[in-house]
């Protein structure tokens, strides 16, 4: 039996919460990096983690699967071409949680969760032209 063992229900209904959980799942795949609440970053891993190993096995029937869950088709693509085979020769452990500082409007706590082997660049500032000055007449 079940009793008093409630996890993950992060204030919300049942097709709130699982709508929810498949859209974080489809942006995590997409783009591979994810800022999100602590507790969502926690309940989405095992998901992400499940379909990167369909991912992995490559067969129709995993597509489909991974289709029924995820709610954007060139997630599922990019799942099957790029993330899965990336993680061929890896036994699990596809996701890392990394924390992040307090959420400033409700003090929430933030997490970023991203694929471990995941290299980003630093975003650079685009310089501004320096305004011509207007040469001085003589």
């Amino acid at each position: 039996m079940r009793h008093q063992v409630k996890k993950g229900m992060l204030g919300r209904n049942t097709a709130h919460r699982r709508a929810l959980l498949r859209n974080l799942t489809t942006s995590f795949l997409e783009r591979e990096r994810v800022r999100t609440t602590l507790a969502k970053a926690r309940e989405i891993r095992p998901i992400a983690e499940k379909m990167i190993t369909l991912g992995k096995r490559g067969t129709l029937h995993a597509r489909r699967q991974a289709l029924a869950y995820l709610t954007k088709e060139s997630a599922v693509q990019k799942l099957f071409t790029d993330v899965g085979p990336r993680f061929k020769e890896r036994a699990g452990g596809y996701t890392r949680i990394v924390k992040l500082d307090r959420r400033a409007g409700d003090g929430a706590a933030m997490a970023m969760i991203e694929l471990v082997d995941a290299e980003f660049k630093a975003k650079t500032k685009k310089k501004k032209k320096e305004a011509k000055k207007p040469a001085a007449a003589k």
